[in-house]
């Protein structure tokens, strides 16, 4: 996956747990369930969506054009081609008009991303534009330009960034970790080398895009207020006889729960970044909510158990955060944590043991409760704009789910039992079978680490 999105993302994790999490908040009042907004689903005989949700009062519209197509579909020697290939799509369409000049005059910018699952296009425009501004989307997906004398340039950017990432123990510990999770599957394959990025023409990029891209796997999302009979009449113009193209095509990865141990070198380093994980359930399983509450509670929030242990009292770290990671039907969780090099094995050992204290002895009620108004009211409050409606709809679709998923999670989070959050993580999160990864001063912090893990450090 493209380094920005990386970077995004344990920014994000960074800032999350440093500062928007807050310390587990006092009981409050009934948690406010969470309404899927009415919307409109129109089916093409070409295999395409498009999903139209009236909301809220601004005179706005966010236009989302998902493909359920990303990282998961590139081959073993083409990591992040499909990300060079949003990277030409942003540069515009066969049809002789500038897109991001035009996109600005309606008061939108264009993004192009890709994730492990998706590769999307989007703006938000004034309402009044949002026809014209998915004629400029629907142009750039069927018919992008894909200048090759732009390529060696968005190649040599993604050199530095991959290089900048690399550089990085947070990002070494990450690689890592998810290569000995998956290690023949693309959710192991994080980054490329330079040298396959070199390798990357442009015949590469447009084979990806063939092979990829079509109707089948599109959906098209706008969300706000808009003309729908306008939007509608534009979509079936210009998208109702899109090729077809293939069929999703999500590989189900099996994750490995070998209980591995590694410690990537990083001579002098003052801190080790630890990634510390195992498989766990997806979305599609019915211990997911109930997992989910676990991992907050253990570690996920700023006032979790973890937290609280090794950064509040033992001040070994300043940022610790755990996760439930949702991959498609291969779900993981860890703990990553940046510690000072002479705690590295106490941090660990504080980790494991705040595991089998959880798994020993539920919580109390007030402390559950505490987590669950946390995470109800955050739910409800990530789902309060277009953007963030357009992402739970669009990980149901990604995930299979129902959406009695959205309308009941705010339920199902309350509903969860202290006896549940100890039988998650005893069924769960064993730290016979988790997997260490290490990077950090070798020669001082070896002997630490196989004191505490007691299991031979892999080479």
């Amino acid at each position: 996956m493209k380094q920005s999105v990386y970077i995004f993302v344990l920014a994000l994790l960074s800032i999350f747990t440093a500062s928007a999490q807050k310390q587990t908040p006092p009981p409050g009042g009934e948690p406010k369930g969470f309404s899927l907004p009415e919307k409109e689903v129109v089916n093409y005989d070409n295999g395409l969506s498009l999903v139209l949700v009236p909301y809220g009062s601004l005179p706005k519209a966010t236009i989302n054009i998902t493909l359920k197509t990303g990282n998961i579909n590139e081959k073993e020697d083409q990591v992040w081609v499909s990300d060079l290939l949003a990277d030409l799509m942003e540069e515009g369409t066969n049809k002789d008009y500038s897109v991001k000049d035009r996109l600005a005059g309606m008061g939108g910018n264009l993004n192009v991303g890709v994730g492990l699952h998706t590769t999307t296009l989007s703006t938000s425009v004034l309402s009044e534009f949002a026809p014209e501004a998915l004629q400029v989307l629907t142009d750039i997906l069927t018919d992008p330009k894909l200048p090759e004398s732009e390529l060696e340039r968005l190649k040599n950017n993604m050199k530095r960034n991959l290089t900048v990432s690399l550089s990085r123990p947070g990002s070494q510990a990450r690689k890592e970790f998810f290569a000995e999770m998956y290690p023949d599957h693309p959710y192991g394959r994080l980054y490329p080398t330079s040298e396959m990025v070199d390798s990357y023409s442009l015949e590469d990029v447009k084979a990806f895009y063939n092979d990829n891209f079509g109707a089948q796997r599109t959906t098209v999302y706008v969300v706000g207020m808009f003309d729908a009979n306008a939007v509608k009449q534009l979509v079936e113009q210009e998208l109702g006889n899109w090729k077809k193209g293939p069929s999703v095509d999500y590989p189900v990865a099996e994750a490995q729960s070998n209980g591995a141990t590694r410690i990537l070198d990083r001579p002098g380093a003052p801190q080790s970044t630890i990634y510390y994980g195992l498989p766990v359930a997806d979305p599609s399983n019915e211990d997911y909510i109930a997992l989910d509450i676990t991992n907050s509670l253990l570690g996920g929030s700023f006032g979790s158990r973890i937290t609280s242990n090794i950064r509040e009292d033992k001040g070994y770290t300043y940022s610790p955060y755990s996760s439930l990671y949702a991959n498609y039907k291969s779900g993981l969780w860890f703990e990553a944590a940046d510690v000072t090099t002479e705690h590295t094995g106490a941090s660990i050992s504080e980790i494991t043991k705040e595991i089998k204290r959880l798994q020993e002895e539920a919580p109390t009620q007030e402390e559950l409760q505490g987590i669950q108004n946390y995470e109800s009211g955050l739910y409800v409050l990530q789902n309060s704009t277009p953007g963030g409606i357009i992402s739970q709809l669009n990980f149901l679709d990604i995930h299979d789910l129902p959406e009695s998923f959205l309308v009941d999670k705010v339920k199902n989070i309350n509903a969860v039992t202290p006896e549940d959050v100890q039988k998650m993580t005893k069924k769960y999160i064993d730290p016979e079978k988790m997997t260490l990864i290490v990077v950090g001063d070798k020669q001082v912090i070896q002997d630490q680490v196989k004191e505490t893990i007691q299991e031979p450090v892999k080479e």
